[in-house]
């Protein structure tokens, strides 16, 4: 009798209808598509959809820890926002060393870093440069000063000296997707060259202006004109180490300019130094030199008088920007200051440190959890797809919530998601909010699935290794994507 009780529970349990979910739905039949498919059967691919009970609704090699791409910065922005607040703002200030004394400043002019991303940035949810400037002008006119009699020092201090997470490939330092995190950002960290190509294939090409310029940079342009038809072939090569740059490659013939735009490593200097032309435009002269706070016996904030602190837009329009344009600079930003909110310490040491910890505050397992940078654009990046549905499961619980939810992309809206699910109706593919993430044989998305019932769920695809091209995978994934949202 025992025997027979316990073989009929089996079978109550076994036929239940979320272990029916969990076995047998369109989402788990789809999956089985896939793995006939020699696209996917011939590449490494993690996946997981989870209920908001936390019962598997399908999956495939869900434990296995696999390259996130950009789908990495759901989980830096969500625990920035969780550890941080909403309203969290950035401040660089404005202050001086020495005295003043009729009109003239004895003494060094200091821009203090707070690790502000949006300083000098040309989005719009920063303040235009010129506004910018033209506070600090008024600022220092307010205190008297007329002249300064010493430097400008940029002080870029709040955050340790690594501008990029040693876990980078050197071919990423100089693209524009490349540019690092400095105590004090400027431009986005980024600079636009302007250039003019011969009129023939293998003429010179002419670099006619860099915005924002870098003060004793040297620009080794090896530039040559390309065929009409060639396009843009430039590499762009530069490191922290030294004040050095080279610009390899080709641009097609037929173009009056060409504007392209590489990363800058040295973006303090470039505040600094454009800060002071503006003053200059306005009758207040300086020292012509730079100083960079790092390399002489230069003051601490504290011992300076401040007479102006400018703040950033709040940490949910950055993280709003972030998710929907991907943007690697805010996310690797955001993950140091999750270290030196949390530790005191600006690194990417103390970042990663305090982002685990910040995890087990949450109740979140870190099996198949490997974090290298905040961005996803390290290759050292490994998370499993189970991992990343526990973590969206954690972030519903969150106060963030609502604007974490709300910063990630919907296929069809403005942001990464924009052609995803072309040829669905719009009321459909909306409930997705998901991030995706691209890398050389990398694609992925993850987050939540709006279902009729008002339930969430919680998903994650990554496909790795793959030889096909992106576009070719692009079409099982979102197929993957058009089942979960008739699910």
């Amino acid at each position: 009798m025992k025997q027979i009780l316990r073989f009929l529970l089996i079978l109550i349990t076994f036929l239940s209808p979320l272990s029916l979910s969990s076995q047998s739905n369109n989402i788990q039949n789809y999956i089985g598509k896939l793995k006939k498919d020699t696209l996917f059967t011939d590449a490494v691919v993690g996946i997981m959809v989870m209920d908001s009970r936390g019962k598997s609704v399908a999956s495939w090699n869900p434990d296995m820890p696999l390259l996130t791409a950009s789908t990495m910065k759901t989980i830096t922005t969500g625990v920035a926002l969780n550890l941080l607040g909403a309203d969290f703002r950035f401040s660089t200030k404005i202050g001086y060393s020495g005295e003043i004394r009729n009109g003239v400043l004895y003494g060094d002019l200091y821009i203090v870093g707070g690790g502000d991303p949006t300083l000098g940035s040309s989005d719009t949810l920063a303040i235009p440069v010129e506004n910018l400037f033209l506070q600090w002008r008024d600022a220092i006119a307010a205190a008297g000063i007329r002249r300064i009699n010493g430097h400008i020092v940029a002080d870029d201090r709040f955050f340790e000296p690594e501008i990029v997470p040693e876990s980078w490939s050197w071919s990423n330092l100089g693209p524009a997707y490349g540019s690092g995190v400095s105590g004090l950002s400027f431009y986005e960290n980024l600079q636009k060259f302007k250039f003019i190509p011969g009129i023939n294939p293998g003429d010179r090409v002419s670099l006619m202006g860099v915005y924002p310029e870098i003060p004793g940079m040297e620009y080794r342009n090896e530039l040559t004109t390309g065929d009409v038809k060639s396009g843009n072939r430039s590499s762009y090569y530069i490191s922290d180490l030294a004040k050095i740059s080279q610009i390899k490659g080709t641009l097609a013939a037929g173009s009056d300019s060409i504007s392209i735009t590489f990363s800058n490593k040295f973006p303090h200097l470039s505040c600094a130094w454009e800060f002071r032309q503006y003053l200059l435009k306005s009758g207040i002269i300086s020292d012509s030199k730079i100083k960079d706070a790092r390399e002489f016996n230069s003051l601490q904030p504290y011992q300076l008088t401040i007479v102006a602190e400018t703040l950033s837009p709040a940490l949910s329009s950055i993280v709003n920007v972030t998710n929907r344009i991907s943007n690697n600079f805010y996310a690797e930003t955001l993950l140091k200051m999750i270290g030196k909110r949390a530790t005191g310490v600006g690194s990417y040491d103390s970042a990663r440190v305090a982002l685990r910890r910040e995890l087990d505050g949450m109740g979140i397992k870190k099996r198949g959890f490997t974090q290298s940078d905040g961005s996803g654009l390290s290759r050292q990046n490994y998370v499993s797809a189970r991992f990343f549905c526990n973590y969206f499961s954690k972030m519903r619980e969150s106060s963030s919530f609502t604007t974490f939810f709300n910063s990630l992309p919907q296929p069809g809206g403005p942001g990464t998601l924009k052609s995803v699910l072309a040829n669905e109706q719009n009321e459909k593919k909306t409930r997705i909010h998901a991030k995706s993430g691209s890398l050389g044989n990398v694609r992925c998305y993850a987050g939540y699935v709006e279902r009729d019932n008002g339930e969430l769920i919680y998903f994650a695809i990554l496909a790795n290794n793959f030889s096909a091209r992106t576009a070719q995978m692009q079409i099982g994934i979102e197929g993957f994507m058009r089942e979960l949202i008739n699910y």
